[in-house]
């Protein structure tokens, strides 16, 4: 399996510019990282397991079944993984981020335990604005692919907001970093092959308790990606850790049995 480079501290990244459609050529070898994917299952059958209640919030436009993958696999390794129940991402994230906290707020107060939140690209936003608003009901964020400056400026998807939504997304986000800047720890994975989100721009200079990881694949391929299942799982269990989170109550449960179950959800 590929290892993705770790940054401690915000790595040095040139100024963010707008894709281009022609930046989507290089999305095209999603195919070489689903054979990835399927090399590295007997590795990741044996990373860390965990307990803690999970939201996967899918990217723009992206139905929540582009999560599914993911959301089996931490399954499979005792997460109480789900969807965050609004269907397709429509792309209004401080709508979104209103709904998501109410969704998390529920869970943390049924459950006991604070919630960890994985977001794909413009999914990334909604989970880094929920933690923002409710940083207790949190357990963690994880983004990849995930624009943090600029709003959709810098990515493909920016004609569709027009320039001055762009400029008030971004903005505003600039003046809730400078602000109110995320307390909760953040894992925030990126690739400088992205044809979708300009690179420099998931690189997050505000938060203070944020680690970044580079990894090899485009943006599309963020999903299925074995070295970013590797990242969250991962961080997800250091997240635990460092928020005291109670043992897993699974812990006595077999590989075997738990892998059964999630086939039989599937």
């Amino acid at each position: 399996m590929r290892q993705a480079i770790e940054y401690r501290t915000p790595p040095d990244a040139p100024p963010p510019i707008t894709p281009t459609t022609r930046s989507l050529l290089g999305e095209l070898t999603l195919g070489l990282t689903v054979a990835r994917l399927v090399l590295a299952a007997p590795k990741l059958a044996r990373l860390q397991r965990g307990g803690s209640p999970l939201v996967l919030i899918p990217g723009w436009k992206s139905p929540e079944a582009s999560m599914e993958p993911l959301r089996r696999f931490l399954k499979s390794r005792g997460y109480q993984a789900q969807h965050w129940g609004l269907g397709t991402n429509q792309g209004d994230p401080e709508a979104d981020r209103e709904k998501v906290a109410e969704l998390v707020t529920d869970i943390y107060e049924k459950e006991g335990q604070p919630v960890g939140l994985i977001g794909w690209s413009l999914g990334g936003v909604v989970a880094r604005e929920t933690a923002r608003l409710i940083p207790d009901s949190v357990l963690g964020v994880v983004t990849y692919g995930t624009p943090v400056m600029g709003g959709p400026t810098y990515t493909l998807a920016g004609p569709w907001w027009g320039d001055e939504e762009c400029e008030r997304i971004s903005t505003t986000v600039r003046e809730l970093d400078e602000t109110s800047p995320i307390s909760v720890p953040i894992a925030a994975i990126f690739t400088r092959k992205d044809g979708v989100v300009s690179w420099p721009s998931c690189i997050d200079r505000y938060s203070p308790d944020v680690v970044h990881f580079e990894a090899s694949s485009t943006h599309l391929g963020l999903g299925v990606d074995p070295t970013v299942w590797e990242i969250v799982a991962q961080q997800l269990g250091e997240f635990a850790d460092r928020r005291g989170a109670p043992p897993t109550s699974d812990a006595a449960t077999s590989d075997a049995a738990l892998n059964a179950e999630a086939a039989g959800s599937a």
